[in-house]
């Protein structure tokens, strides 16, 4: 099945991130790690919302960076109503995304999602809107 989303971030809460780490600093590099929780909503085939870990870490001067985020979604897909996890990670040179790689946790879904597996992408318009695709099977 089939699911195509847009999405929009609603609450986006920066985490502090540690100097040190088991007692040593931790490496200072060109390109910054910064964690942050996001909430999005959902509307389209998925309708629901998500509470998202996001890492990331991005070269100010360049624009070039990377990000890897685990997602808890609550809401309706394809009317039946449920929670699963995503996981997903992408790069950019500032202005694209490359090496995307967006999965369904496996055995993650509760509800009349139990079951679910799949993958997807997040496609990003010329206009700005972002939208969540999905690839998925329930396990009837």
């Amino acid at each position: 099945m089939n699911a195509t989303s847009t999405f929009t971030v609603s609450d986006w809460t920066p985490a502090g991130s540690p100097t040190q780490v088991g007692g040593l600093p931790v490496p200072v590099t060109a390109a910054p790690a910064g964690l942050a929780h996001m909430v999005k909503t959902f509307e389209g085939d998925l309708t629901g919302r998500s509470v998202t870990w996001f890492l990331g870490s991005l070269n100010s001067e360049t624009g070039h960076g990377s990000y890897a985020a685990l997602e808890a979604v609550q809401g309706e897909l394809g009317g039946r109503p449920g929670t699963f996890n995503l996981v997903h990670a992408a790069s950019t040179h500032g202005a694209d995304r490359y090496d995307e790689h967006l999965v369904i946790v496996p055995d993650s879904g509760t509800g009349e999602l139990g079951g679910i597996a799949g993958a997807g992408r997040i496609v990003v318009d010329a206009d700005g809107t972002h939208c969540l695709e999905l690839d998925y099977s329930l396990g009837e």
